[in-house]
């Protein structure tokens, strides 16, 4: 009988058999399966949230009257307090990034002319253009937004974005209002659209906690335990009810306004905003932060907003769950191109 090979033979003859052939093809997908690897961490555990709301909710473990509560909950209460616990511990140049602002409300502008010009020639009929033009531009920040956002950076992505997101929050409303109104004939004071953005409660935690930030003034710690109980709860809830609330009886894949709508959010709107964000000259948290934001699926309220105008409810229903389902998918391709370019 021979001896047994030396670890160093075991090791040239897998080397023969090319087994750690680390060779430019091989070192390609090496890295391939890394920046895969990141984006998924990003955004598959917001995917299992989402589909445990649904699954939770075709249980009947969680009803209409708990997704409603949770969700006036998680938005009234839960999300403020967490926004104003981050900011008010973080320095104010941190929170006042005023290039990762500007490009948010540049970008945000562009899509939405944009997406008014795709609409105007392709959405038919006119009443309906306004709604498909909101469901492309206006992200759910608040909830999906921060959830990617926290799960790519951490906390210290919190206080970064939080400005960002009152700001561009701010122009949502504004914009979604305009674009509703044009399309649908009808007319929305701006003294109401001012209170409505007055009395955003995302708004209300950004804005209190900026003099805490600015003049370092720390919170007595009773508090800052409270609020923690309060903030660890937030985007778990919100996610859970988000899910629990998309229907997919309302999905009609043959729409074409729905489409439009979808195509607008999941691929135009974030390419236009990581676009400007990265001729800007952001690189790595601040336009991961500009690319996850944008990536973000068509916010709830654009329902409510588009049924107390008049206009076409169920299309706006279809794109939201349409844009949650695809904005997953198109989310973890965006990450993993986005890394392995380097730019994150």
């Amino acid at each position: 009988m021979g001896s047994n090979p030396t670890p160093s033979a075991k090791l040239q003859r897998l080397l023969r058999r090319g087994l750690f052939n680390f060779g430019p093809d091989n070192l390609v997908m090496s890295g391939l399966f890394d920046n895969l690897g990141f984006a998924l961490a990003v955004t598959a555990p917001i995917m299992l949230m989402l589909a445990m709301g649904v699954l939770l909710a075709r249980w009947r473990i969680i009803n209409d009257a708990f997704i409603d509560a949770g969700s006036r909950l998680a938005f009234n209460v839960l999300l403020p307090v967490l926004l104003f616990l981050i900011i008010s511990k973080t320095r104010f140049e941190q929170t006042a990034n005023l290039s990762l602002i500007v490009v948010g409300v540049g970008g945000t502008l562009l899509a939405f002319f944009v997406m008014e010009l795709i609409a105007k020639r392709l959405v038919e009929p006119a009443q309906d253009r306004g709604v498909v033009v909101q469901g492309a531009f206006r992200a759910n920040m608040g909830v999906i937004g921060l959830a990617y956002a926290v799960n790519a950076y951490g906390e210290t992505a919190l206080a970064a974005s939080s400005l960002y997101l009152g700001m561009v929050t701010v122009l949502y409303n504004v914009l979604a209002v305009i674009t509703l109104n044009r399309s649908l004939n009808r007319h929305r004071s701006a003294l109401s659209t001012l209170k409505s953005i007055a009395r955003n409660p995302l708004i209300i935690g950004i804005v209190s906690a900026l003099p805490f930030a600015y003049f370092e003034t720390p919170l007595p710690q009773l508090i800052q335990q409270t609020g923690q109980y309060f903030a660890q709860m937030a985007l778990p809830l919100a996610l859970l009810c988000t899910g629990g609330s998309l229907s997919l009886d309302v999905l009609n894949l043959e729409s074409r306004n729905a489409m439009t709508g979808t195509l607008g959010k999941v691929l135009l709107s974030p390419a236009l905003l990581t676009v400007t964000a990265y001729l800007a000259g952001l690189r790595g948290m601040d336009l991961g932060i500009v690319f996850l934001m944008a990536s973000a699926p068509t916010a709830a309220s654009s329902y409510p907003m588009t049924r107390a105008m008049g206009g076409n409810a169920p299309l706006a229903a279809n794109i939201i769950v349409l844009t949650t389902i695809g904005s997953v998918f198109f989310t973890t391709a965006g990450m993993t191109w986005l890394r392995s370019w380097g730019l994150l």
